[in-house]
């Protein structure tokens, strides 16, 4: 498979970027204790990483091709033949289980607004009792610690909301853009056609 490289070039064919990925046996793009028929396994996850590494580096707009490079005796095998329903059945159920991530982030954000805001109304009162009862030192601790605690008590909906749900969003753009992604399947060198040849 492609080394993780930053400064990875990928090649363009009549305006279309290929992310290619070489192999030598399908298998090896799958997780090999997945016992789920071949169009439904999991893929490895060192495969899974640098494909939505590689979308991920490009802009989601621009046009793709999944492009795997197998030795000629693998490119007729059934497992060849299926890799393009494989992946996209993948990357769809991807795309499924981070949409109800993101609606369920968004349900306990609500959760938590509604208790923080409770909970912050609850600290601002007592704060305001705490200050009726004197200017002393001991006073004004209390008074500052419950206002503190009150606005700490925010922070977590005011993550989901402002900064939380932005990765999952964008995963979810990622993920449509493979359940659709054209594969294509080419034929390159096998290490024994290589000896051959060099021979």
């Amino acid at each position: 498979m492609p080394p993780h490289d930053a400064e990875i070039r990928y090649p363009v064919e009549d305006g279309v970027s290929l992310i290619e990925i070489r192999l030598n046996t399908v298998n090896q793009l799958f997780n090999s204790l997945d016992p789920s028929p071949f169009h439904e396994k999991d893929l490895d996850a060192d495969a899974e990483e640098y494909i939505v590494g590689a979308v991920d580096d490009l802009p989601i707009p621009a046009p793709l091709k999944l492009v795997f490079l197998l030795p000629s005796e693998e490119i007729g095998t059934p497992g060849a033949g299926a890799l393009s329903e494989a992946i996209h059945h993948y990357f769809g159920y991807a795309l499924a289980a981070t949409r109800r991530k993101l609606r369920f982030a968004f349900r306990e954000g609500r959760i938590s607004l509604a208790i923080g805001f409770a909970f912050l109304f609850a600290c601002v009162s007592l704060r305001e009792i705490a200050l009726t009862l004197g200017d002393g030192t001991v006073n004004q601790i209390v008074a500052e610690g419950l206002l503190i605690s009150g606005w700490v008590a925010m922070w977590r909906p005011l993550h989901i909301f402002l900064y939380g749900w932005w990765p999952m969003r964008h995963l979810c753009r990622v993920y449509t853009k493979l359940g659709e992604i054209p594969v294509e399947v080419r034929p390159h060198a096998s290490p024994t056609e290589a000896r051959r040849r060099a021979a």
